[in-house]
């Protein structure tokens, strides 16, 4: 096990059983997440989800040193750190010539720094971990095929109310619905998600199928003009995770429709073949078109706070959609601990504590996707001489600020920690 930071041990709390649940909208990473870290303090919890069964769709997830931190905290350090694949690098390739722009390496001194690794995962087999925690915990209720579609409140309690016009009874009603939130609709009610315009590709394929040669270590980003790919072990390296996206202006939401082998392929005959012939090996690609939204300054009404994407939905670029939403569940986990009798004061806490943090997270994602990712010409090869010139001591710096919190630091420099 590595040193993670010195988090605040969880106290434990006794729930009286004259006491309701708090009401978890949404079954995903971040609902189940916040139901083991209430747990861990001795509350209560019942999650709504509105699927007919618990799961999760999609391929590969990154995790930084910050979801480390993040499992440490909620209880299932070892069950994660168990199911993670170790990378050596991340690495950055241009993909019109083929070439390595730069690399962070991820070994000892990048574990020193951040006092935990950075690995990635399988998406469902992190949704398990927490699942499982959530089951075998007698303060986690789970419910499937129960949607909230609205609210009410009076003061004392919240009452969730459900699609099928069945109302459930809680302490707090706590928004984790992604990114489509009904939660959202009422606490903040800013209509639909901005469309990004940007469509991903993902799939996954055996490990003899992936290009022998490019059979890495790494998390490897190849960026081109208005597209990039990435790939990375998963599963023991049983298999490889492919990500692709290119701007094709896609209009409206998508998620997981499946899609030939040529629509992919169109968006990347401009770059080279080394990172072509991926492309090629990939097998069942499912098609998203990515959203996020402008951050806002509320995420509280009364009795009633959102977390994860209902809160603060981002573009993928900075790979911390779901890492941000572990943060979430463990600031929830400690204001709520600490203030169990003052459940609206606990709520605009961890508001007050994750707003500006996830509001540069998401605001940064757009910005490497256009100035990182998805350049060309001139401004690439200015992306590629700026890049080459930093020592990862330089990196270690630049990404302080992000892989060195806990969750339970608000916007506070991190590099006025380090120093």
């Amino acid at each position: 096990m590595f040193d993670g930071p010195a988090l605040p041990r969880p106290r434990r709390r006794t729930t009286m059983s004259k006491d309701l649940p708090v009401l978890i909208a949404g079954g995903g990473i971040g609902g189940l997440a916040t139901a083991i870290g209430l747990a861990q303090k001795g509350i209560a919890s019942l999650v709504l989800e509105r699927a007919s069964e618990l799961g999760e769709i999609g391929a590969g997830i990154q995790l930084g040193p910050n979801a480390f931190h993040a499992f440490d905290y909620l209880g299932v350090g070892d069950t994660a750190r168990a199911m993670a694949v170790y990378i050596d690098n991340l690495r950055l390739m241009d993909a019109v010539d083929g070439t390595e722009i730069t690399r962070i390496p991820l070994g000892d001194a990048f574990r020193a720094c951040f006092r935990n690794p950075y690995a990635v995962i399988h998406r469902g087999d992190l949704h398990g971990v927490f699942l499982k925690a959530c089951r075998d915990h007698p303060l986690v209720g789970l419910r499937t095929s129960s949607e909230v579609a609205d609210y009410e409140q009076d003061g004392s309690s919240v009452t969730a109310i459900l699609a099928n016009d069945e109302r459930v009874k809680g302490r707090i009603l706590i928004g984790a619905d992604g990114l489509w939130s009904n939660v959202r609709k009422r606490v903040v009610g800013d209509g639909a998600p901005r469309v990004s315009g940007h469509t991903t590709y993902r799939s996954v394929i055996p490990t003899d199928e992936m290009p022998e040669d490019l059979r890495w270590n790494a998390a490897t980003l190849w960026a081109g003009p208005k597209c990039h790919i990435v790939h990375y072990p998963l599963k023991g390296w049983k298999m490889f995770n492919l990500v692709v996206t290119y701007h094709n202006d896609a209009p409206s939401p998508e998620a997981g429709v499946s899609v030939t082998h040529d629509e992919v392929r169109k968006g990347f005959e401009h770059v080279a073949p080394v990172a072509r012939q991926i492309i090629d090996r990939g097998q069942n690609w499912k098609r998203w078109v990515l959203c996020d939204r402008d951050p806002v300054q509320n995420w509280t009404d009364g009795r009633v706070a959102l977390l994860g994407d209902a809160a603060h939905p981002m573009l993928q670029y900075f790979a911390q959609g779901a890492c941000m939403a572990m943060e979430d569940a463990v600031a929830m986990a400690h204001h709520l601990g600490e203030q169990p009798d003052a459940p609206e004061k606990a709520l605009l806490a961890y508001q007050n504590l994750r707003r500006l943090r996830t509001a540069r997270v998401q605001l940064q994602s757009r910005e490497i996707g256009q100035h990182v990712y998805h350049p060309g010409g001139a401004h690439a090869e200015l992306r590629n001489a700026v890049m080459r010139a930093k020592t990862p001591d330089n990196w270690y710096d630049i990404i302080d600020w992000l892989y060195g919190g806990t969750g339970l630091e608000g916007a506070v420099s991190m590099e006025t920690r380090r120093r």
